[in-house]
């Protein structure tokens, strides 16, 4: 199937849930798109969504970013948790859980509904990622995540973790317990250990691409490329889906 006819497909204006969406929401209909960024610590995508934005917002959209770990109620919990150390890897995926759901609920689905274009910072893809590298089940995960809304598009920024690491000194000069396994004991060389767990996620990633629809990226590029690339995407993925029939 070429992108375009992906297109057509991920085109739907109806709320459609992995699982069992939000009671009350379930097949109302959207005016909006959600379109969702992926991809690792330090690949780009907080830049490529402002980039994105900026364009949009100029062609007339109007626009909402959102992301993982935003939501006013429970953002500051999972900050202290993992600052603490204190909690289990299934208590850490049902506080990310409640984040997401505090925000699908009160802002992405109002924003669509309103017609917003909603770029979302990472969105369900990268914590079941994380959770199968710690050894959670993909089924608990998802059945986990099943009252979420499935986007019209995601793409999955994809980038060696041997260049990843340099971006990440020049965007933080250290490297992140959590973002480097660290917490897996997989080395007691923190770089070692990041590189091997960039790894596993982007195997993890590589298998969700058929069942969620990921479309992947070559991150490894310069910014201006990988700019490039998804405004045509999403461009062309607009132009269709905006004027798709009802």
């Amino acid at each position: 199937m070429s992108f375009a006819q992906e297109l057509r497909v991920m085109s739907h204006k109806s709320i459609d849930s992995y699982g069992k969406g939000i009671p009350y929401l379930e097949d109302k209909s959207v005016k909006g798109r959600l379109i969702v960024i992926e991809g690792p610590d330090a690949s780009g995508r907080s830049t490529q969504i402002t980039m994105l934005t900026s364009r949009l917002e100029a062609d007339g959209h109007a626009v909402l970013n959102t992301g993982l770990r935003r939501s006013e109620l429970i953002s500051q919990g999972i900050l202290e948790a993992k600052r603490n150390l204190v909690l289990g890897k299934r208590t850490i995926s049902l506080f990310y859980a409640a984040d997401f759901a505090d925000q699908l609920e009160n802002k992405i689905i109002p924003a669509l509904r309103s017609g917003y274009i909603v770029l979302a910072d990472r969105y369900i893809y990268t914590l079941m990622a994380r959770d199968a590298v710690r050894g959670i089940s993909i089924t608990w995960s998802h059945n986990l995540f099943g009252f979420a809304m499935k986007p019209h598009l995601v793409f999955y920024l994809d980038v060696d973790p041997n260049e990843l690491v340099h971006r990440v000194f020049q965007k933080n000069l250290s490297l992140d317990y959590y973002e480097s396994g660290a917490d897996l004991g997989l080395s007691d060389n923190m770089l070692k250990s990041f590189l091997i767990y960039q790894g596993l996620l982007a195997k993890q990633f590589r298998k969700m691409q058929r069942k969620y629809g990921l479309v992947p990226i070559n991150g490894d590029r310069s910014i201006v490329e990988i700019n490039k690339d998804l405004q045509k995407k999403i461009e062309d993925f607009l132009r269709i889906s905006l004027r798709a029939p009802a």
